[in-house]
């Protein structure tokens, strides 16, 4: 029986746990802190970026016998999101083991991936691995609130450009199955407000031009494009949800007093597009909507995702085929599928770099921005040994 208790990875893991790196204002001296020792004890360089003030990414590097090579970067998030501490069994952030089970905020998103990154690297420099490629190892912030000031802003800068990067590994999700499952793509995020104008007055008249009219077609259209969807995922069992494209009406505001016909209602939408939507089509229709709606409907964005188009899983992706076959060589089956809601491995693919999203966790519980997340440390330490095999195998591609 292994004692995970005193397991040195574990340890590593649960002091990682313990820093409070949770959303909103967020102070990262400590995470940073913790981080530039680990380098230290892996004996690799270390540096700091700031491209927003307060939002520190840390990179260490593992230099490659050929340092000249498009390198490896393998990215994961420093920070974590809210908790409802009265809702948990155990404290959040105490990362107490429990039956050989650690529970704390980040254990699966994703603070267990960064440690999986640092064990697997210590292994192989401890046993003398020397790899072809330089492997960047990055730690980044903010990603639970969309990452445009974490990775979203540093890839844009030439601090990025110089690392030269090739292909990137990122966080996936956990499989409760015997099965690992890579993420090459994302769908794209489309955070829409349609405002409805109309004739203000009266609650008991029936005056035209209303504004109730128009939100109720305007709703009509969505839920109707989000019943197609659900119908996709019904007919076909090999369709999963980032296959299609989900819509949800997330806020409806408007309205002063109840006798009051309003003057103005809006209706916010989360729209996640599928990889085979059409943009230009898809908006398109929602500005025929408006249009349809009636006088002076109109839209706008509180974020508007481009296309970025998914990483290729065949054999014209070398860094593909060499994570492939170490996974195989490991007797772990795998599946490819598309990524239900956002990482940051969008900002990296939309650089050009090819990128999966892989959690190395299965059969397991997904637990999600859950109250008592926890992952076993068997899970744990078994993703360790993937990216043992998988990290020389795509450095050497």
């Amino acid at each position: 029986m292994t004692d995970y208790a005193n397991d040195p990875a574990v340890k590593n893991l649960q002091e990682y746990l313990r820093i409070r790196t949770v959303h909103p204002n967020i102070n990262y001296d400590e995470c940073i802190a913790y981080l530039k020792r680990q380098a230290t004890n892996l004996n690799l360089p270390a540096t700091v970026y700031e491209v927003i003030p307060k939002k520190p990414i840390l990179i260490m590097t593992w230099e490659g016998l050929e340092p000249n090579l498009p390198s490896i970067l393998l990215n994961s998030h420093m920070d974590v999101v809210p908790v409802f501490e009265k809702s948990w069994t155990y404290p959040p952030f105490e990362a107490r083991l429990v039956d050989d089970v650690i529970y704390a905020r980040g254990v699966q998103d994703m603070k267990s991936v960064g440690i999986q990154y640092i064990e697997a690297i210590r292994r192989l420099k401890n046993n003398g691995i020397k790899l072809k490629r330089t492997v960047h190892l990055s730690f980044v912030p903010d990603e639970e609130i969309g990452g445009a000031e974490g990775l979203g802003a540093f890839v844009k800068t030439e601090h990025f450009k110089k690392l030269n990067v090739g292909f990137a590994l990122d966080e996936g999700l956990t499989s409760p199955e015997d099965y690992f499952v890579a993420y090459n793509g994302e769908r794209s995020i489309w955070h829409l407000k349609v405002i409805c104008p109309g004739k203000s007055g009266h609650g008991s008249l029936l005056l035209p031009d209303n504004c109730g009219e128009k939100m109720r077609y305007i709703i009509d259209k969505f839920m109707d494009l989000r019943q197609e969807s659900k119908k996709k995922l019904e007919s076909n069992p090999e369709l999963t949800i980032g296959d299609v494209t989900s819509v949800n009406l997330t806020m409806i505001n408007g309205g002063i007093q109840n006798n009051v016909i309003p003057e103005k209602l809006t209706a916010s939408f989360d729209l996640r597009l599928a990889l085979s939507v059409n943009f230009v089509e898809f908006e398109n229709m929602i500005k025929q909507w408006c249009k349809e709606a009636g006088k002076d409907v109109t839209y706008e964005f509180e974020q508007k995702d481009e296309y970025v188009p998914p990483t290729r899983v065949d054999e014209t992706n070398a860094f593909w085929v060499a994570f492939k076959a170490a996974i195989d060589q490991l007797n772990i089956p795998i599946k490819v599928r598309t990524f239900p809601g956002g990482t940051d491995s969008r900002y990296v693919r939309a650089q050009g770099v090819p990128a999966l999203g892989v959690s190395p966790l299965r059969r397991a519980r997904p637990a999600l921005h859950e109250h008592d997340e926890s992952l076993p440390a068997a899970v744990f330490v078994e993703g360790i040994a993937v990216y043992e095999a998988v990290v020389p195998a795509i450095a050497d591609a």
